[in-house]
């Protein structure tokens, strides 16, 4: 009865194949592969996995991607019949989340898997008799999302900003002499790497500090 779990973000695509298709199992196997490599998971990592019984994904880079990735599980298992590739479509409720996007259709799968995931975390802490508690889920990739849940399960909103690497790309290409090594996070940044690091840090520590007092403002919590 195994599962195969997929994430195919903007820059790597993210997999593990769990002995069944429920909260808690095993994984047995699991991987990443940047998207420039997908053409060979079926006779790579992908090679020695036998066929699993069932397969969801969560995919934001696009048709061009999903068809690449399509093209090796039918060229590793045969997915005509029972093995069928389904895909996560953000929807106006799930799993007890309320969706409040204007177009609930139009946020990011990524985003509402992630949702999800963690409003089922705090389903499981209730479940051991803790109070209910709003909830800032943040994913740190490519982009950055922080995204707001009341204590009710209804996702209020978020926030979507560039990541580390996109931040310094810019800066590289928009000023000039700031081709310059990896720093590290300080408080008080005396030379260039540092700063960079600690700008591009400090930017998404603040956002998610931000997202969090405006969740408080609204909940009292």
């Amino acid at each position: 009865m195994t599962f195969l779990a997929l994430d195919v973000g903007n820059t790597r695509l993210k997999w593990a194949l769990y002995d069944v298709a429920r909260p808690g199992a095993t994984v047995l196997a699991q991987g990443a592969e940047f998207l420039e490599n997908l053409d060979n998971l079926a006779e790579g990592a992908w090679r020695d996995i036998a066929q699993p019984v069932s397969m969801l994904g969560c995919i934001v880079a696009g048709d061009a991607i999903k068809r690449r990735v399509e093209s090796q599980l039918e060229e590793r298992w045969d997915t005509s019949d029972h093995f069928r590739p389904r895909w996560v479509v953000s929807s106006l409720a799930e799993a007890g989340l309320t969706n409040g996007y204007d177009h609930p259709a139009r946020l990011g799968a990524d985003r509402w898997v992630a949702m999800i995931g963690a409003w089922r975390w705090m389903q499981s802490r209730l479940a051991m008799g803790e109070a209910a508690k709003p909830l800032v889920v943040v994913m740190v990739g490519t982009a950055v999302t922080v995204e707001a849940i009341d204590a009710q399960g209804k996702f209020l909103g978020g926030f979507i900003l560039p990541g580390h690497g996109i931040m310094l790309k810019a800066l590289e290409s928009g000023t000039a002499g700031l081709h310059v090594p990896t720093g590290e996070v300080t408080e008080f940044p005396t030379n260039t790497s540092d700063a960079l690091t600690s700008g591009g840090t400090y930017a998404i520590a603040g956002a998610v500090r931000r997202m969090h007092h405006h969740l408080h403002q609204h909940t009292g919590a």
